[in-house]
């Protein structure tokens, strides 16, 4: 592995301990926000969220739910941003939230980050967001990824982690003549038709994939998370059947670690796909960059075929997502007509746009300046202890735990079961659900905003003094549930 002291990890979580840590929690009755102390929370909304409560109410006339993303989906109703700057956002009510959600994990800078911004701002002066034709920031960001990333040998730009993806899979049944892509079961690679597969929840194979014909899924497996004799049995069975293209994953395990992997299960993930002919794909869209400039590929020493990048490769501006990787594989993308052999068909117009790749050189140049990954991963792991003490004090069930910036605080637990107990699944999945965004919602009255109530972002906007504020308030809502 690579100088340690490069990655945001400083010390990789004790894997086997979360399990057992995260499996006393969902074996035991939930310990929810008092009623009382939630209606309160929820009287914040109410009192002091008029504005947006109005604004999402209206748009539900012409938005399906209301809103357009799936991370503005909030209990008990969607909040409406109006500014964002550095580790902060505000409300269009004047509400001033610390900010751990990060669009979703792209922005590792602190938000609206002005050195950037201004590159930004220059660009649309003297060209506008998008011509159509070749810029010279292309070039710039490709060579900036391979620099930090050797693996990345070719990058093709396209407009997000789901269409990156997609691109990847068709490269690799091309260039493999194979059909066949295993996935960790409960991983998100996005919501193309294949890969709408064992979303979220191990074992579910098909359960989300409503409009989808079941051949976009024939060829899509999954196996159960760093079950490496499960994934040995699956190739196995696939050499028989024509073979396997690719096994995909996210290397910090699925849902950014939500279900963490020990830290040798990308190397024999590695050892396998060499063994049985399949490419590696290394999804990255929340730890390129984040876990460090030369991502989770550089943390874990393992070189993967492809890799597949999001929002991070712009620093969070938007149209940003690509697929890198072996010279010999990307150059089945090349753009034009003739002279480059059996092609895979990308396309999209507005894909490498001169603002997304302003934005991603200046980006990551200045991530690679401030050391913004280890910063942000310094913030990860304050946050982490200070939570752990709360915990702790309150003689709570919790579990925290971080990889770096990417900090898991588990209430409830609906995201680790599973169909190994299909009556506890059955039985608990909507209670479970409804309490991890009651939970949210008591951190956002609080001033703290989160990925559904389980899952933070650090950033290097991310001060001791921040992380210390952000502590108090959520020692707050722990002192207001039920038995403390």
């Amino acid at each position: 592995m690579s100088d340690i002291q490069q990655y945001a990890i400083s010390e990789y979580p004790d894997v086997p301990d979360i399990y057992r840590r995260l499996e006393e929690l969902i074996s035991q009755p939930m310990r929810e926000v008092r009623h009382e102390r939630m209606q309160e929370y929820l009287a914040y909304f109410e009192k002091k969220c008029a504005r947006s409560k109005a604004l999402t109410d209206k748009a539900k006339q012409f938005i399906p739910g209301g809103v357009q993303h799936n991370l503005a989906f909030n209990y008990p109703f969607p909040i409406a941003i109006e500014k964002a700057e550095g580790a902060y956002l505000w409300d269009v009510d004047g509400n001033k939230y610390t900010d751990f959600l990060q669009a979703g994990a792209p922005i590792v800078l602190g938000s609206n980050y002005a050195p950037v911004r201004d590159r930004v701002i220059e660009l649309l002066h003297s060209c506008g967001p998008v011509t159509g034709l070749f810029h010279e920031y292309e070039l710039k960001l490709a060579e900036m990824i391979n620099r930090h990333m050797p693996a990345v040998e070719m990058f093709r730009m396209l407009g997000s982690g789901t269409e990156s993806v997609m691109a990847a899979i068709r490269a690799a049944r091309l260039f493999t003549k194979k059909n066949k892509i295993i996935k960790v079961g409960g991983a998100y690679h996005g919501w193309s038709d294949s890969m709408v597969f064992g979303m979220h929840i191990p074992g579910t194979g098909r359960m989300e994939a409503a409009g989808i014909p079941t051949g976009a899924t024939d060829n899509t497996q999954e196996f159960y998370p760093h079950d490496l004799e499960a994934l040995r049995k699956r190739m196995t069975a696939n050499r028989r059947a024509g073979g396997t293209a690719a096994v995909i994953v996210e290397p910090v395990g699925p849902e950014s670690g939500t279900r963490p992997v020990p830290f040798e299960f990308n190397g024999e993930v590695r050892k396998l796909c060499d063994e049985f002919g399949a490419l590696l794909i290394f999804d990255e869209v929340v730890t390129g960059f984040r876990l460090g400039m030369g991502g989770a590929q550089g943390y874990f020493g393992v070189k993967p075929d492809l890799t597949i990048f999001g929002k991070c490769v712009t620093g969070g501006y938007p149209m940003a997502g690509g697929v890198g990787g072996r010279a010999d594989i990307i150059q089945c993308f090349a753009a034009g007509i003739g002279g480059t052999g059996e092609r895979a068909y990308i396309g999209g117009t507005l894909s490498a746009n001169p603002l997304s790749c302003v934005a991603g050189y200046y980006a990551l140049l200045e991530m690679e300046r401030t050391n913004a990954p280890v910063i942000a991963g310094k913030a990860g792991d304050r946050l982490t202890r200070g939570l752990k003490q709360i915990i702790e004090r309150h003689k709570l069930p919790y579990v925290v735990y971080n990889q770096g910036s990417i900090v898991h605080l588990e209430t409830s637990g609906v995201m680790l079961l599973d169909f190994n107990n299909l009556d506890r699944l059955l039985k608990e999945m909507k209670p479970r659900k409804e309490m991890i965004e009651e939970m949210g919602a008591a951190y956002m009255a609080n001033g703290v905003i989160t990925l559904a109530g389980s899952r933070m972002y650090t950033s290097m906007a991310d001060t001791d003094a921040i992380i210390d504020d952000a502590l108090g308030k959520f020692e707050v809502v722990f002192s207001s549930i039920e038995g403390v």
